[in-house]
């Protein structure tokens, strides 16, 4: 039984749409979350370093915008395992011709997407829907010394969330605004 992964760039050398493909019978369904051989031509490199799980129990919450510094830098792919969220990557690395522009998806439970997050991309999302429950695969581990982060309603960064912004976490509003397009201040 195969199901492969569909991979759709969405920024030149940056995040990557990954398509999962369902198999259905009258048993159920059955689709492959993650494939280090079929996203190998989409940069992905290394070891799964840790698997994460998220819920967001109400619709409107954003969360992030994240990163891991060197040497701790990490890529990840997102998928949404029950309701749906709209995903976000931000272009963070310095001197690219791109940064602080960012791409999105939904992400849901039935469509059968996950967003590849390369190095030097901030990601963070939105619930859509109440109890939204999202898995990460990443492939350096958590290291609290290294977090960094943007706030998701920079005004540089133009970020249309979908809904109007709900709960967001004391540290996601704490992180200063951006004062021109090329300092992160």
């Amino acid at each position: 039984m195969s199901a492969p992964l569909r991979v759709q760039p969405l920024l030149a050398q940056g995040p990557q749409l990954v398509t999962r493909t369902s198999l259905a019978d009258d048993r159920g369904r059955f689709a492959r979350l993650f494939s280090a051989e079929e996203l190998l031509h989409a940069g992905w490199s290394g070891p799964i370093a840790e698997i994460n799980h998220s819920v967001t129990t109400r619709a409107g919450t954003v969360r992030g915008l994240h990163w891991q510094t060197a040497p701790h830098a990490e890529m990840k792919v997102v998928s949404c395992i029950r309701g749906a969220v709209y995903d976000v990557a931000v272009d963070i690395r310095d001197g690219s011709p791109t940064k602080f522009a960012h791409v999105s998806a939904e992400l849901s439970a039935d469509n059968g997407r996950a967003l590849l997050i390369p190095e030097g991309f901030a990601h963070g999302f939105q619930a859509l829907t109440d109890d939204a429950e999202l898995i990460y695969f990443h492939s350096a581990a958590h290291a609290p010394g290294y977090e960094a982060g943007l706030r998701p309603d920079d005004p540089v960064l133009s970020i249309a969330w979908p809904l109007p912004v709900g709960l967001m976490s004391v540290r996601d509003r704490s992180h200063p605004l951006l004062r021109f397009a090329g300092d992160a201040a």
